[in-house]
């Protein structure tokens, strides 16, 4: 009973094969088929292989939503030349209700060359350059993203050796923590004073004639720092020989947050509209003259996380690429092999044969000419 009932299964199981066999000696082979399997299967290996270096690659996807973080302090990391020296300069950053001044973090470098060296001009023209490319080609940035660790240091290389160069600039470098408000980072003439009813700069005591806001932007930045990244002002170099230049940054800072497989951060994107004017007042062009950046901070939050390929998708497109090449070269091998059948030798049922219609034809003629034995009528 318990064979019966097995061999039934079998049977049964066997039924329901959707894949019959064909014997072998059914099976033709040909030259034109071995071809066209040996096409297929090359197109299927360097399809395969591509699809491959396809499954590896990430991409970078953007998601945006409010920003509902407003008690947590924004980081702004300077580190800023100017060619005047430090006892003549102050920096300070005051937000938009003016309640918060600060210069705490900021330090000042005296004894600096604001001429740069060869070597020095090479990075920051290397600098500019990638800039450029940037602003050009926006999917650089996600090279950027997913190759940060990767990425060496956009800081400025040091000096090689000692030079002769009078030393007639202050770096003020550093960082500082604010409001997540709209805010000014300013750097003029007099060192700040803080006072309960706001603030002012000690301008007195210097002389009109060595203002010189001829400044250049090393790094700056809002946020965790990342390594390899390249913010839009980095590199900047401003030359005046205008005593009452006013220098204005607008920036726009976007928080984002960043997710890959080798770091997670919080960081800040920022973009930034330049203008620069003399102070004229005979003009009507009022001001002060000095560095001026002035952010506002984005109520959206950009989430950028990297993205990969999951295997069960890549196994799919891989099925999908081999049975449709599959499908394909023999439909179409099917379909060369009807078309040469038909115009070059016809159908095999009715196969032309020149030769043999001469001689049939001659046949007929012979038996329309041909005079009878008998008469029909014999005559009596």
């Amino acid at each position: 009973m318990r064979r019966l009932s097995r061999k039934k299964a079998l049977s049964l199981v066997k039924e329901l094969d959707a894949f019959p066999k064909v014997s072998e000696s059914y099976v033709e082979t040909s030259a034109s088929g071995g071809t066209v399997s040996l096409l297929a299967f090359s197109a299927m290996a360097l399809l395969a292989v591509l699809e491959f270096f396809v499954y590896r690659e990430t991409w970078m996807k953007y998601e945006y939503s409010v920003d509902k973080d407003f008690s947590s302090k924004l980081r702004i990391n300077i580190d800023i030349t100017v060619a005047m020296k430090c006892q003549h300069v102050g920096a300070d950053i005051l937000d938009l209700a003016e309640t918060m001044i600060t210069s705490n973090g900021l330090q000042y470098e005296p004894q600096v060359i604001f001429e740069l060296t060869p070597q020095q001009r090479l990075w920051q023209r290397t600098l500019l350059l990638i800039q450029n490319r940037l602003r050009e080609e926006h999917a650089l940035q996600e090279v950027l993203y997913k190759t940060l660790l990767k990425g060496a240091p956009t800081a400025l290389p040091p000096r090689e050796d000692a030079s002769m160069e009078p030393l007639n600039a202050c770096r003020i470098h550093g960082h500082v923590y604010v409001n997540k408000v709209a805010g000014n980072l300013h750097i003029t003439v007099g060192k700040p004073i803080h006072h309960p009813q706001g603030h002012a700069h000690i301008a007195a005591f210097v002389s009109h004639e060595t203002y010189n806001f001829s400044h250049r932007i090393d790094h700056l930045s809002f946020g965790e720092e990342l390594p390899g990244i390249i913010n839009p002002l980095d590199g900047t170099e401003k030359i005046t020989y205008n005593n009452n230049q006013m220098f204005q940054y607008f920036i726009t800072v976007v928080p984002t947050k960043l997710n890959t497989y080798k770091i997670s951060a919080d960081t800040h994107q920022f973009s930034v509209t330049e203008r620069e004017r003399v102070i004229n007042h005979a003009a009507g062009s009022h001001g002060v003259s000095g560095i001026f950046v002035k952010y506002d901070t984005s109520s959206l939050m950009v989430t950028v996380s990297e993205q990969h390929m999951p295997l069960w998708q890549f196994l799919v497109r891989l099925c999908g690429i081999i049975g449709g090449i599959f499908s394909t070269t023999g439909m179409l091998h099917g379909l060369v092999g009807f078309c040469f059948d038909v115009v070059c030798c016809r159908f095999k049922l009715g196969l032309y044969r020149p030769g043999e219609d001469a001689q049939l034809h001659q046949m007929n003629n012979l038996n329309h000419h041909h005079t009878p034995l008998l008469a029909d009528n014999p005559p009596r």
